[in-house]
């Protein structure tokens, strides 16, 4: 069964967008066949995109950490919840369980749980694809970001492109489902001269 990671907030947003694109993105998974994969709380858009899923008939794997089975309410009439100690097992157990990723918006632990993942794809470590679900923009100003990194030479050109962008759910879905984008290896073919006037590490 194909499994996609959906990282997300845990609070709903000030926009209703937010939690109508995650509660379309749930269904459209389970209608799909396609099991969700998330951070196992009952709250904001992680809870709307687990209920939807389960309403749809879908399957719903829940990891969430001993620390924050209260403060993000662990949910509890998921097909499965797994507890784990540490927020770096929660993040290595979600890679495993799922064949993709799809990142609606969120907080700083969204943007850790998807900036980890975008590494270990840069790194070699895994091969999936990851695609930010732009919701009215919400992305933009960190997409903008990556192009500025690229420009001033600390992100590859090739590297950049493992950030999807997708603007719909139906897009969203079929890019985190395809193939991960080829990239080579970070540090392949590495210029590890200084430009004149910039001290060596």
């Amino acid at each position: 069964m194909t499994r996609l990671c959906v990282y997300c907030g845990s609070n709903f947003g000030t926009a209703p967008e937010f939690a109508a694109t995650a509660r379309k993105l749930g269904t459209a998974m389970a209608n799909r066949g396609i099991g969700l994969v998330y951070g196992g709380g009952s709250v904001g858009l992680m809870g709307v995109a687990a209920d939807a899923a389960m309403a749809a008939g879908g399957e719903v794997i829940g990891v969430i950490t001993t620390q924050l089975t209260n403060a993000e309410v662990a949910h509890k009439g998921l097909t499965a919840l797994e507890v784990v100690p540490s927020m770096h097992e929660r993040k290595a157990r979600l890679e495993a369980l799922a064949d993709g990723f799809v990142v609606l918006p969120g907080g700083f632990g969204t943007v850790d749980e998807f900036a980890e993942m975008l590494t270990w794809n840069q790194l070699g470590i895994v091969a999936k694809p990851v695609v930010l679900l732009d919701v009215n923009g919400f992305w933009g100003p960190l997409l903008e970001w990556m192009d500025k990194a690229v420009e001033a030479g600390f992100v590859r050109s090739a590297h950049r492109m493992l950030a999807q962008r997708a603007r719909t759910v139906d897009e969203a879905i079929a890019l985190a489902t395809g193939p991960a984008p080829v990239t080579p290896h970070k540090w392949l073919d590495r210029d590890v001269t200084a430009p004149s006037g910039v001290p060596r590490p």
